[in-house]
């Protein structure tokens, strides 16, 4: 073996699986952060051996294995990563040895892809971290958890160890993260709106919050979409509260909205989906939409028009932290943008 190479000893407790790779899943100490993907990544590339019968190596993930054998896993350091780091400011609200909170401006990616190689978050951390990252998945890379699209801002938690990575994974899968967004839609969610009341997957619960439960798959023509479904797809719920109405009679809302599940374009597709699609949205919303004559003050039309986004910021944050078991909350502000858009609203 490599001198760089760290051995972490793992003893099988009694009454183990049948197979290596589901006894090493649940007897490896949950310190060592080591995820099943990643044993099964060791298994298969020959790090996984029995301390006794002379080290053999054990290769096959359906290797039989008994109460109290120790099993020696060969773990080496965290590799490089090919993603180049870039000196871009970040808005931090929270920083420590396993995790990072962040503001994320509007118009950034969050992780590199074919159409946007540089100038991503992950370009940021990487340079903002530097030694500081322990690993994620045996790269010295930020753990991404979870996204927000390119176009809206606000807050996120990105892990800086595998331990973190981990914990945050099993929250987010679970809905144990509470996430707030505020949206401005197009006309004014109604519990008494019969169209309302009459859409498959729409209903509300006391207090006059909407709730729209569907399943959300790729749009069955455009790739880049989402779209709603109820035979096939994810299963997705979105709740949404009015915040305020803007105009005479109402033209637009500013919603808060939270996330049972976390799909892709959630929030853009379902508001679209009831009718109220974010104000700004290119994919989901209508270019032609506009304001009833006369209905909002003026400029306001002329500031709606100019909007360059959809306007969709995720404004709270909450969890609990993966490693000290502290319960962790963040608030972020509107952006400037929304900030000046809602001023030319309330004019």
């Amino acid at each position: 073996m490599h001198d760089d190479l760290s051995i972490l000893r793992v003893t099988i407790g009694d009454d183990p699986p049948s197979r290596l790779d589901k006894a090493l899943a649940r007897d490896v100490p949950e310190a060592a952060a080591l995820s099943r993907s990643r044993l099964a990544r060791l298994i298969a590339e020959g790090a996984v051996r029995r301390l006794a019968e002379l080290g053999a190596v054990l290769d096959d993930p359906r290797a039989k294995v008994v109460a109290g054998e120790v099993i020696e896993i060969a773990l080496e350091p965290a590799r490089e990563t090919d993603t180049r780091p870039e000196p871009i400011a970040l808005d931090i609200l929270h920083e420590d040895g396993d995790l990072i909170v962040l503001n994320k401006p509007a118009g950034m990616v969050v992780h590199p892809a074919p159409g946007s190689p540089a100038g991503t978050l992950v370009n940021a951390l990487l340079h903002h971290c530097g030694d500081d990252l322990s690993g994620v998945g045996g790269e010295k890379r930020p753990g991404i958890v979870h996204r927000i699209d390119k176009d809206t801002s606000g807050l996120l938690v990105v892990a800086k160890s595998d331990r973190a990575h981990h914990g945050l994974a099993a929250q987010f899968e679970s809905h144990a993260v509470h996430r707030r967004y505020l949206a401005l839609v197009w006309g004014l969610p109604d519990a008494g709106d019969p169209r309302l009341r009459g859409l498959r997957g729409v209903s509300f619960e006391p207090g006059g919050v909407l709730k729209i439960t569907t399943r959300l798959d790729r749009h069955r023509h455009d790739r880049q979409r989402q779209a709603v479904f109820f035979d096939r797809g994810r299963h997705a719920v979105t709740r949404a509260r009015l915040i305020e109405g803007f105009g005479t009679p109402p033209q637009l809302a500013l919603m808060e909205c939270w996330l049972e599940t976390g799909r892709t374009h959630q929030i853009r597709v379902h508001m679209a989906h009831a009718g109220h699609a974010l104000v700004g949205d290119p994919v989901y919303g209508s270019s032609r939409r506009r304001p009833a004559k006369g209905a909002l003050p003026e400029g306001a039309a002329v500031a709606l028009a100019a909007f360059p986004r959809q306007a969709l910021h995720a404004t709270s944050l909450g969890f609990t932290h993966p490693v000290s078991g502290a319960v962790l909350d963040f608030t972020a502000p509107l952006p400037d943008d929304m900030q000046t858009l809602f001023a030319a609203l309330r004019a």
